[in-house]
């Protein structure tokens, strides 16, 4: 009988361990999360989005002009949209929506990078020095964009809302008094679907970081092995530019008509019963170029705030995480 049940103490020791196992999986996860990363990324999103606010802006109003509502006023070209909103708006009207832009900038970028990273380390098993491939950095940018949209959508309907508000500097025909104002009323009249609106065509761009931060790490990566150096190897300032203007323009080619229509959703000018809805109602009165307008305007903007995003980012967390490491070493 003795002999009979030996095999079972075995048996319960494996389950014992598996159960450990899995228990320390899960703690193991949350030991590659590091702040540095958060910080660095809030510091790259702020940074680049108070000198760049402007054209997000122009874009924002390019992307809702359907040419059929009145409210929306008419403009020839970007030079031609920042004479007409300085004239009739005054030097604050371009930069309408600046708080909700700083703060959705900031904290999105801060918690991509966050989650990406610590989603990436663990993949890597904490070796920063291990390639993953393209398909595991799309994975690891796909889920964290998606844990931070959930995060920051309201964000981002409250700063098209702002964008949007098309009064004069004395403000007399302002909806909105401001980005808590504007999320209390938003809330309100429409409810939390109100604050998630656009959120699926904002779960369909999830694909846009994923191909930016994939592009940018193949190239990051390429570029170190071919210089036969490791993978994490600090770059020069020029290379970091180089790599996110190009990982930038790519992901923007192919993904930027879901950021029309998450516009148009979000814009409180319009009524559409839905994402659907939205797309057919721009194919049918615009065409295909209806979902590039303000792709002019959002490349002037996004490929430069992308590189001072990156850099920014590069830069401080390798400080940081340099200072952390100096710290645990004395």
């Amino acid at each position: 009988m003795s002999a009979a049940m030996s095999p079972a103490k075995p048996t319960n020791g494996a389950a014992a361990a598996a159960a450990a196992s899995s228990t320390n999986g899960k703690f193991k996860l949350a030991t590659h999360v590091k702040y540095e990363h958060l910080v660095a990324g809030i510091s790259g999103g702020v940074t680049s989005t108070l000198i760049l606010h402007p054209l997000d802006l122009i874009k924002i109003r390019f992307a809702v002009n359907d040419g059929r509502t009145a409210a929306v006023p008419q403009y020839r070209g970007l030079g031609s949209a920042f004479a007409t909103i300085f004239r009739q708006e005054g030097f604050r009207g371009l930069y309408k929506g600046v708080t909700p832009n700083v703060w959705g900038s900031g904290s999105s970028w801060g918690l991509y990078f966050m989650f990406y990273n610590t989603i990436k380390t663990f993949i890597q098993g904490g070796n920063a020095t291990l390639p993953l491939g393209p398909s595991m950095h799309m994975l690891a940018a796909a889920q964290s964009g998606a844990l931070t949209l959930v995060l920051t959508n309201p964000i981002w309907v409250v700063k098209t809302r702002l964008c949007l508000q098309y009064g004069g500097a004395d403000g007399k025909s302002a909806e909105y008094r401001g980005m808590v104002h504007a999320l209390a009323q938003i809330y309100k009249e429409e409810g939390i679907r109100g604050l998630y609106k656009g959120f699926v065509p904002g779960m369909l761009g999830v694909s846009h970081g994923a191909i930016q931060f994939m592009t940018y790490e193949e190239m990051k990566n390429c570029y170190n092995e071919y210089r036969k150096l490791p993978i994490d190897t600090k770059l020069a300032t020029s290379e970091y530019l180089a790599f996110a203007a190009i990982s930038k323009l790519i992901a923007a080619a192919a993904t930027y008509p879901y950021q029309v229509v998450r516009a148009r959703l979000q814009d409180h000018h319009h009524s559409y019963q839905g994402t659907w809805d939205c797309i057919k109602q721009t194919w049918s009165f615009e065409g295909a170029r209806g979902f590039y307008k303000g792709l002019q305007a959002s490349l002037y903007r996004v490929v430069p705030a992308t590189m001072i995003t990156f850099v920014v980012y590069e830069n401080v967390s390798y400080y940081l995480l340099q200072r952390s490491k100096e710290k645990k070493l004395a």
